[in-house]
Protein backbone atom coordinates (compact mmCIF):
# COMPACT_ATOMS: atom_id res chain seq x y z
CA UNK A 1 0.00 0.00 0.00
CA UNK A 2 1.67 3.63 -0.89
CA UNK A 3 1.13 6.23 1.59
CA UNK A 4 -1.28 7.60 -0.54
CA UNK A 5 -3.55 5.40 -0.06
CA UNK A 6 -2.37 4.18 3.48
CA UNK A 7 -3.22 8.31 4.37
CA UNK A 8 -6.75 7.29 2.37
CA UNK A 9 -7.59 4.50 4.49
CA UNK A 10 -6.69 6.24 7.85
CA UNK A 11 -9.22 9.40 6.47
CA UNK A 12 -11.79 6.93 5.43
CA UNK A 13 -11.79 5.07 9.36
CA UNK A 14 -11.89 8.71 10.64
CA UNK A 15 -14.80 9.38 8.93
CA UNK A 16 -16.91 5.97 9.81
CA UNK A 17 -15.17 6.82 13.66
CA UNK A 18 -17.58 10.13 13.30
CA UNK A 19 -20.52 8.41 12.04
CA UNK A 20 -23.63 7.66 14.96
CA UNK A 21 -23.68 4.10 15.84
CA UNK A 22 -27.23 2.85 14.30
CA UNK A 23 -28.59 1.47 17.23
CA UNK A 24 -27.88 -1.39 19.43
CA UNK A 25 -26.06 -4.17 18.10
CA UNK A 26 -25.00 -7.56 19.72
CA UNK A 27 -21.54 -7.01 18.47
CA UNK A 28 -19.58 -4.03 17.76
CA UNK A 29 -18.22 -4.54 14.41
CA UNK A 30 -21.65 -4.88 12.73
CA UNK A 31 -22.46 -1.07 14.44
CA UNK A 32 -19.24 -0.37 12.93
CA UNK A 33 -20.12 -1.92 9.36
CA UNK A 34 -22.97 0.26 9.12
CA UNK A 35 -21.01 3.47 10.09
CA UNK A 36 -19.24 2.26 7.43
CA UNK A 37 -22.17 2.49 5.04
CA UNK A 38 -23.21 5.99 6.59
CA UNK A 39 -19.52 7.11 5.77
CA UNK A 40 -19.37 5.81 1.89
CA UNK A 41 -22.49 8.46 1.31
CA UNK A 42 -20.85 11.20 2.91
CA UNK A 43 -17.99 10.69 0.62
CA UNK A 44 -19.68 9.48 -2.29
CA UNK A 45 -22.11 10.33 -4.56
CA UNK A 46 -24.42 7.81 -3.74
CA UNK A 47 -28.15 7.48 -2.29
CA UNK A 48 -27.42 3.78 -0.54
CA UNK A 49 -24.65 1.44 0.64
CA UNK A 50 -24.55 -2.08 1.70
CA UNK A 51 -22.56 -4.84 2.71
CA UNK A 52 -23.35 -8.37 2.49
CA UNK A 53 -21.51 -11.40 3.17
CA UNK A 54 -21.07 -14.04 0.67
CA UNK A 55 -23.05 -17.57 1.45
CA UNK A 56 -20.92 -20.39 2.45
CA UNK A 57 -21.75 -22.14 -1.26
CA UNK A 58 -20.46 -19.21 -3.07
CA UNK A 59 -22.71 -20.33 -5.82
CA UNK A 60 -25.59 -17.02 -5.49
CA UNK A 61 -27.98 -19.99 -5.67
CA UNK A 62 -28.57 -19.68 -1.58
CA UNK A 63 -29.51 -17.52 0.60
CA UNK A 64 -27.01 -15.07 1.55
CA UNK A 65 -26.83 -12.31 4.74
CA UNK A 66 -27.22 -9.04 4.43
CA UNK A 67 -24.95 -7.52 7.41
CA UNK A 68 -25.20 -3.85 6.76
CA UNK A 69 -26.54 -1.05 5.02
CA UNK A 70 -27.33 2.80 5.09
CA UNK A 71 -29.80 5.00 3.03
CA UNK A 72 -32.85 4.93 1.80
CA UNK A 73 -34.58 1.38 0.90
CA UNK A 74 -30.74 -0.23 0.73
CA UNK A 75 -32.14 -3.45 3.32
CA UNK A 76 -34.16 -3.94 0.82
CA UNK A 77 -32.28 -3.62 -2.25
CA UNK A 78 -29.84 -6.07 -0.63
CA UNK A 79 -32.32 -8.62 0.99
CA UNK A 80 -33.69 -8.40 -2.84
CA UNK A 81 -30.75 -9.51 -4.43
CA UNK A 82 -30.73 -12.72 -2.31
CA UNK A 83 -34.98 -13.14 -2.97
CA UNK A 84 -34.28 -13.74 -6.76
CA UNK A 85 -30.69 -15.15 -6.78
CA UNK A 86 -30.28 -12.40 -9.07
CA UNK A 87 -28.48 -8.79 -9.26
CA UNK A 88 -25.00 -7.01 -9.04
CA UNK A 89 -24.38 -8.22 -5.67
CA UNK A 90 -24.53 -11.81 -6.93
CA UNK A 91 -22.60 -11.60 -10.00
CA UNK A 92 -19.63 -9.81 -8.11
CA UNK A 93 -19.47 -12.31 -5.64
CA UNK A 94 -19.74 -15.33 -8.62
CA UNK A 95 -17.64 -13.63 -10.68
CA UNK A 96 -15.02 -12.21 -8.83
CA UNK A 97 -15.05 -9.08 -10.32
CA UNK A 98 -16.75 -5.55 -9.74
CA UNK A 99 -20.30 -5.45 -11.35
CA UNK A 100 -21.28 -1.84 -12.37
CA UNK A 101 -24.28 -1.01 -13.94
CA UNK A 102 -24.82 3.00 -14.62
CA UNK A 103 -28.53 2.39 -16.19
CA UNK A 104 -30.81 -0.05 -13.94
CA UNK A 105 -33.49 1.49 -16.40
CA UNK A 106 -31.62 0.60 -19.50
CA UNK A 107 -28.80 -2.23 -19.78
CA UNK A 108 -29.80 -2.88 -16.65
CA UNK A 109 -32.77 -4.80 -17.60
CA UNK A 110 -31.08 -7.13 -19.93
CA UNK A 111 -28.96 -8.14 -17.17
CA UNK A 112 -31.55 -8.60 -14.31
CA UNK A 113 -34.73 -8.77 -16.05
CA UNK A 114 -36.13 -9.70 -12.36
CA UNK A 115 -34.24 -7.46 -10.41
CA UNK A 116 -33.89 -4.40 -12.29
CA UNK A 117 -37.28 -3.79 -12.51
CA UNK A 118 -37.94 -4.41 -8.69
CA UNK A 119 -35.12 -2.48 -7.47
CA UNK A 120 -36.16 0.83 -9.81
CA UNK A 121 -39.26 0.50 -7.97
CA UNK A 122 -37.45 1.18 -4.82
CA UNK A 123 -35.88 3.94 -6.07
CA UNK A 124 -32.63 2.47 -7.78
CA UNK A 125 -31.17 3.67 -10.85
CA UNK A 126 -27.47 2.85 -10.67
CA UNK A 127 -25.91 0.35 -8.72
CA UNK A 128 -22.11 -0.71 -8.27
CA UNK A 129 -20.51 -3.96 -6.45
CA UNK A 130 -17.54 -4.54 -5.39
CA UNK A 131 -16.17 -8.47 -4.32
CA UNK A 132 -14.49 -8.42 -0.84
CA UNK A 133 -12.38 -11.55 -1.58
CA UNK A 134 -8.69 -12.81 -0.16
CA UNK A 135 -7.07 -14.64 -2.80
CA UNK A 136 -9.57 -17.05 -4.19
CA UNK A 137 -12.01 -17.07 -0.19
CA UNK A 138 -14.82 -14.89 -0.82
CA UNK A 139 -15.93 -12.93 2.17
CA UNK A 140 -18.69 -10.69 0.84
CA UNK A 141 -19.65 -7.77 -1.49
CA UNK A 142 -19.84 -4.12 -0.97
CA UNK A 143 -22.75 -2.45 -3.06
CA UNK A 144 -23.44 1.33 -3.93
CA UNK A 145 -26.95 2.78 -4.73
CA UNK A 146 -27.38 5.73 -6.78
CA UNK A 147 -31.23 7.59 -7.27
CA UNK A 148 -30.10 8.80 -10.54
CA UNK A 149 -28.64 6.79 -13.71
CA UNK A 150 -24.97 7.72 -14.24
CA UNK A 151 -21.16 6.23 -13.98
CA UNK A 152 -19.15 6.93 -11.10
CA UNK A 153 -16.50 9.32 -11.67
CA UNK A 154 -12.79 7.97 -12.05
CA UNK A 155 -11.93 9.64 -7.95
CA UNK A 156 -15.46 8.49 -6.56
CA UNK A 157 -15.00 4.84 -7.65
CA UNK A 158 -11.38 5.20 -6.27
CA UNK A 159 -13.16 6.04 -2.87
CA UNK A 160 -15.25 3.30 -3.64
CA UNK A 161 -12.48 0.46 -3.53
CA UNK A 162 -11.19 2.35 -0.37
CA UNK A 163 -14.58 1.42 1.23
CA UNK A 164 -14.59 -1.85 0.47
CA UNK A 165 -10.75 -2.67 1.28
CA UNK A 166 -11.83 -0.97 4.49
CA UNK A 167 -15.21 -3.33 5.12
CA UNK A 168 -13.21 -6.45 3.84
CA UNK A 169 -10.61 -5.02 6.97
CA UNK A 170 -12.88 -5.04 9.28
CA UNK A 171 -14.37 -8.41 8.70
CA UNK A 172 -11.04 -9.67 9.06
CA UNK A 173 -10.15 -8.06 11.78
CA UNK A 174 -13.56 -9.22 13.61
CA UNK A 175 -12.71 -13.24 13.74
CA UNK A 176 -9.14 -12.30 14.88
CA UNK A 177 -8.97 -14.12 18.15
CA UNK A 178 -8.62 -11.90 20.70
CA UNK A 179 -12.17 -10.30 19.09
CA UNK A 180 -13.79 -13.72 18.61
CA UNK A 181 -16.65 -13.36 21.39
CA UNK A 182 -17.91 -9.79 19.49
CA UNK A 183 -17.36 -11.97 16.13
CA UNK A 184 -19.49 -14.67 17.38
CA UNK A 185 -22.05 -12.21 18.44
CA UNK A 186 -22.33 -10.79 15.42
CA UNK A 187 -22.73 -13.58 13.30
CA UNK A 188 -25.71 -15.07 15.45
CA UNK A 189 -27.25 -11.37 15.04
CA UNK A 190 -26.53 -11.51 11.31
CA UNK A 191 -27.37 -15.28 10.66
CA UNK A 192 -30.74 -15.68 13.18
CA UNK A 193 -33.05 -14.17 10.03
CA UNK A 194 -31.41 -16.29 7.88
CA UNK A 195 -32.36 -19.76 9.95
CA UNK A 196 -36.26 -19.09 9.17
CA UNK A 197 -35.45 -19.17 5.49
CA UNK A 198 -33.74 -22.72 6.02
CA UNK A 199 -36.26 -23.41 8.42
CA UNK A 200 -38.85 -22.75 5.52
CA UNK A 201 -36.69 -24.71 2.98
CA UNK A 202 -37.30 -28.02 5.24
CA UNK A 203 -41.21 -27.74 5.36
CA UNK A 204 -41.18 -27.02 1.68
CA UNK A 205 -39.66 -29.96 0.68
CA UNK A 206 -41.38 -32.19 2.98
CA UNK A 207 -44.53 -30.71 1.91
CA UNK A 208 -44.16 -30.54 -1.90
CA UNK A 209 -41.93 -33.59 -1.42
CA UNK A 210 -39.18 -31.60 -3.91
CA UNK A 211 -35.35 -31.62 -2.88
CA UNK A 212 -33.78 -28.07 -1.32
CA UNK A 213 -32.90 -26.23 -4.29
CA UNK A 214 -36.17 -26.54 -5.44
CA UNK A 215 -37.35 -25.80 -2.49
CA UNK A 216 -36.09 -22.49 -2.22
CA UNK A 217 -36.97 -21.47 -5.78
CA UNK A 218 -40.53 -21.92 -5.16
CA UNK A 219 -40.43 -19.93 -2.30
CA UNK A 220 -38.25 -17.21 -3.90
CA UNK A 221 -41.02 -17.48 -7.39
CA UNK A 222 -43.84 -16.73 -4.57
CA UNK A 223 -42.04 -13.89 -2.84
CA UNK A 224 -40.98 -12.31 -6.31
CA UNK A 225 -44.86 -12.94 -7.41
CA UNK A 226 -46.72 -11.42 -4.34
CA UNK A 227 -43.96 -8.26 -3.71
CA UNK A 228 -42.56 -9.56 -0.56
CA UNK A 229 -39.15 -10.43 0.75
CA UNK A 230 -37.71 -13.88 0.80
CA UNK A 231 -37.69 -13.65 4.20
CA UNK A 232 -41.41 -12.86 5.06
CA UNK A 233 -42.71 -15.45 2.91
CA UNK A 234 -40.70 -18.06 4.98
CA UNK A 235 -41.69 -16.68 8.13
CA UNK A 236 -45.34 -17.29 6.80
CA UNK A 237 -44.31 -20.62 6.66
CA UNK A 238 -43.11 -21.48 9.40
CA UNK A 239 -46.09 -19.51 11.14
CA UNK A 240 -47.92 -21.97 9.00
CA UNK A 241 -50.12 -19.33 7.56
CA UNK A 242 -48.54 -19.90 3.80
CA UNK A 243 -48.54 -23.37 2.37
CA UNK A 244 -47.19 -23.71 -1.10
CA UNK A 245 -49.16 -25.74 -3.54
CA UNK A 246 -48.30 -28.48 -5.55
CA UNK A 247 -47.95 -28.70 -9.33
CA UNK A 248 -51.58 -29.22 -10.59
CA UNK A 249 -51.01 -32.12 -12.96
Amino acid sequence: MTDGQAGRVAEVLRLVDRQPSSGPHASPFIDRLHRLCAAALVAIPASGAGVSLANPSGTGHEAGTVAAWAGVNSRELENLQFSLAEGPCVEASTSFRPSLEPDLGGAGLRRWPAYAPAAFLLGARAVFALPLQVGAARVGVMDLYRDRPGSLSADALTDAFVFADVALALLLQSRDPDAESSFEAGMDELVAPRLVVYQAQGMVTVDLGVGLSEALLRMRAHAYAVGRSLEDVAQDIVDGSLVLERDRR
